[in-house]
């Protein structure tokens, strides 16, 4: 894994339980393109560890979550961190 994937998979530790990032918001940190961000999340092979379901599209939409458990396991994470999804949507207050 090459050291700038390493450094986006430790910042999502940094991410309050009750909060989400978008990965625009994240490539912007990082200085990448939103998909480099993504694709991290794709190969993320500890997602116990590394929270990648706490990343989500600028429209604030959730969508394709590869993990192998799929989209409704990152809406009950989600969910058990406290946050709303309406209509398939996260609410404005809980993005950073």
């Amino acid at each position: 894994m090459t050291e700038i994937k390493q450094q986006i998979l430790e910042h999502l530790l940094t991410i309050p339980k009750w909060k989400v990032m978008t990965y625009k918001t994240l490539a912007d940190e990082f200085g990448v393109h939103p998909r480099k961000i993504s694709m991290t999340m794709k190969y993320n092979l500890q997602p116990e560890v590394y929270p990648c379901y706490k990343v989500i599209a600028h429209s604030w939409k959730l969508w394709g979550y590869s993990w192998v458990h799929g989209i409704h396991w990152k809406v009950e994470r989600l969910k058990a961190d406290g946050i709303e999804i309406i209509d398939g949507k996260i609410e404005k207050k809980f993005i950073i």
